[in-house]
């Protein structure tokens, strides 16, 4: 068998700089990316996007008239996703945004998905102090691995955080909702006029960012929202 300068190149590399699963550390075999299969398969998916009243949309009923909501994973504090996200948000491990939304596009064009007819997909924006002093939106990654899988567009352009919100991780949950009321603006409004809009976060907790961001987006005469998590904290 003849093996090409490339693989052996690649061979060379991954002997002195291993590629490592982002969940359990272990060395990653050719043909995995990102996790290796044994995480893979432990990781929590919620089959969201097989049942329109899922729990992440009850979350908006009576709230905002969104269309449909769902969420890749169930996250769970110190579980797999977690650590996933962290390397994602915090690392600037691209490939991990990438990577869940593919998988979320292959689902949702293989599976007789609910959410149809999108016309863009928007990441929820950073504030431009957040994003210059970490580099990139973590979101960014997600909506260009559905964008490529989905066959849809997706912008950075259409909307903007117009305030600094101060941390949500501490907060309880009504003070989240006062936190994120009104700090989203509309850069664009043609990109968004009369079309079908997919919003795109990393993880959710009690929405509020999300409802916020969906509401600045609604206003926009002729709009319709659908919201896509990669990650939804479990609410019992």
């Amino acid at each position: 068998m003849i093996v090409s300068v490339k693989e052996y190149l690649e061979d060379l590399f991954n002997l002195f700089y291993p590629n490592l699963c982002l969940s359990c550390d272990k060395t990653l075999r050719k043909g995995e990316q990102v996790i290796c299969l044994r995480c893979e398969r432990q990781l929590p998916v919620t089959e969201y996007w097989k049942e329109a009243d899922n729990p992440l949309a009850k979350r908006f009923w009576g709230r905002l008239p969104v269309v449909n909501a769902l969420a890749l994973f169930q996250f769970r504090k110190g579980g797999p996703v977690q650590q996933l996200l962290h390397h994602l948000k915090y690392h600037n491990r691209k490939e991990v945004g990438e990577y869940c939304g593919k998988r979320l596009g292959y689902l949702l064009k293989n599976h007789g998905a609910s959410i149809h007819e999108i016309d863009l997909i928007i990441p929820v924006p950073l504030h431009w102090k957040k994003q210059k002093l970490r580099g990139y939106n973590q979101c960014e990654s997600f909506a260009a691995g559905l964008s490529s899988v989905l066959e849809i567009p997706y912008s950075m352009t259409a909307l903007e955080r117009v305030h600094e919100n101060i941390s949500q991780t501490k907060k309880h949950r009504f003070d989240r909702w006062e936190n994120v009321a009104e700090i989203f603006g509309v850069k664009d409004a043609a990109q968004l006029q009369d079309r079908h809009i997919l919003l795109v976060d990393d993880v959710v907790t009690t929405g509020a960012t999300a409802e916020a961001c969906m509401q600045t987006i609604l206003s926009v005469p002729g709009t319709r929202i659908s919201f896509a998590a990669i990650a939804a904290v479990v609410r019992h």
